[in-house]
């Protein structure tokens, strides 16, 4: 064989070992599992459209706890040392600070070297959240006829069969929260502020304006040693660390009006309660993501105005992951400890979170409520997560129709629409009984459940959560 063809067959044996080791990436990137760390979204609205994910939401900073006695002062020098700079102090949880790596390495190599020092006590990576509800149902419309019977007039009070189940679209008679029978005693109170941590809230819908919570005069805007003043109007965006909380993605709007649509104003629905106040926190973006370290600065929010006199008692949390944050936990741990329940969905991937848990939801922490979600007929959702001990309670969640963006109205299903469905229930609670203590709270919500077979052994109250018994009337 001569020069030229040894060379030619050479080649050509390169480019057949570049060309196989191309397919074989091609095949790993298709089997590959998603980060371990983002729980795959499956939501799909009605108009199957979802905006890009969020790319100034991308996690790139790590969350240090520093150990008691380490001043300010020594956590810049050390922040420093490094290149680093001191982002942020969350004033809530005594040394837990924000860190940015002005180098841009990788957030997880980071924390590992802040974990190794003596003056720390944890160190973790902001992680990236996101919402994962199975797909929404399109909307119908109709109305519920049920004379001799007090109804608010909202028009479309018959397609919420989570508050007055008749059979509706093949439903179980009386699969329901027991809502009609709840406001023979109580329709709720503005007294009763409920946080929304979510993508913020439309707080201009017709059916939510006058159930929004705005700062009152007598309370002074936010403060924050890093963000300065804030002007708190209506909320606050975590995101943007501002004043404005506005939802430009529609799923907090729809657990908004879950929880409290007006009722009784002939527009639209009615919320579980039809008087409360809703505040919104926004810190998922349009696309449908957020980071750890933006949750926590919007809980921290919400226990400094509690800390400055709003009667904030409960926060409803329609998200999650399957990555533990120690710094969440701490945040939300302090909420509990300043008189805040904390509701969260358990997630929507049909598995056992006993075995594979799915945070917020699954902090074993005396303030938290974790919620699967029922089908009309009063089944366990298909998609609901489950857990005997880390799941507490049901709540219906699928085929849930609420508010949306620009004043529209849809259906979803989730256990992010079953969570504020409890947190409704709550803060019906608590409009007849406003001092209990988040402990008694809790024990109420858990030991007032209807028992259902379908739920032994997937949730530790083994029932769905009853309104009416709840506050007493039944």
């Amino acid at each position: 064989m001569n020069r030229q063809n040894i060379v030619w067959h050479v080649m050509l044996a390169l480019m057949v070992v570049a060309a196989a080791a191309f397919v074989g990436q091609i095949r790993r990137w298709q089997t590959s599992e998603p980060p371990p760390f983002v729980e795959t979204p499956r939501a799909e609205w009605r108009d199957h459209e979802r905006a890009e994910p969020d790319a100034h939401r991308e996690a790139k900073d790590v969350l240090v706890r520093f150990r008691a006695g380490t001043s300010a002062e020594r956590v810049e020098e050390i922040a420093e040392s490094l290149n680093d700079a001191v982002d942020d102090r969350i004033e809530s949880v005594e040394g837990l600070f924000e860190i940015d790596d002005r180098d841009d390495a990788d957030p997880r190599a980071v924390a590992e070297r802040y974990a190794a020092m003596p003056e720390v006590e944890y160190a973790e990576a902001v992680e990236t959240i996101t919402f994962d509800d199975p797909a929404a149902a399109p909307s119908i419309t109709g109305y519920l006829n049920d004379a001799g019977v007090a109804l608010p007039n909202d028009p479309m009070l018959g397609e919420q069969w989570a508050l007055i189940n008749k059979g509706q679209r093949e439903g179980k008679d009386k699969a329901d929260i027991g809502a009609l029978a709840a406001w023979q005693r109580t329709q709720g109170s503005d007294s009763v502020v409920v946080a929304v941590l979510d993508s913020g809230v439309d707080y201009t819908h017709a059916d939510l304006s006058e159930n929004m919570w705005m700062r009152p005069d007598s309370i002074s805007p936010y403060e924050d040693e890093h963000l300065g003043t804030v002007d708190d109007l209506h909320g606050f965006n975590a995101i943007d660390n501002a004043r404005d909380p506005m939802d430009d993605n529609g799923h907090g709007t729809h657990c908004a009006g879950i929880i409290g649509a007006v009722g009784n104003n002939g527009e639209g629905i009615a919320g579980v309660n039809w008087k409360v106040e809703i505040m919104p926190l926004k810190f998922i973006g349009s696309g449908g993501s957020g980071t750890t370290k933006d949750a926590i600065e919007a809980i921290n929010y919400v226990i400094d105005r509690k800390r400055a006199g709003v009667n904030v008692r409960i926060i409803s949390a329609s998200w999650g992951s399957t990555v533990r944050s120690r710094a969440l936990g701490d945040v939300i741990r302090k909420a509990g400890e300043a008189g805040i329940l904390f509701v969260a969905a358990s997630g929507n991937s049909s598995a056992d979170t006993d075995r594979r848990p799915h945070y917020p939801s699954s902090y074993d922490l005396p303030n938290v409520v974790a919620v699967a979600a029922l089908n009309r007929r009063d089944e366990l959702a298909g998609f609901s997560n489950y857990g005997a001990k880390s799941v507490h309670i049901a709540a219906p969640g699928a085929e849930i129709l609420s508010t949306w963006l620009k004043g529209d109205y849809r259906e979803a299903s989730g256990t992010s629409m079953a969570t504020p469905v409890v947190s409704g229930v709550a803060a019906l609670v608590l409009s007849v009984d406003p001092d209990l203590s988040v402990k008694e709270l809790r024990e109420r919500l858990l030991g007032s459940v209807d028992k259902l077979g379908a739920l032994n052994g997937k949730v530790s109250s083994g029932g769905r959560v009853n309104a009416a018994r709840a506050v007493g009337s039944d």
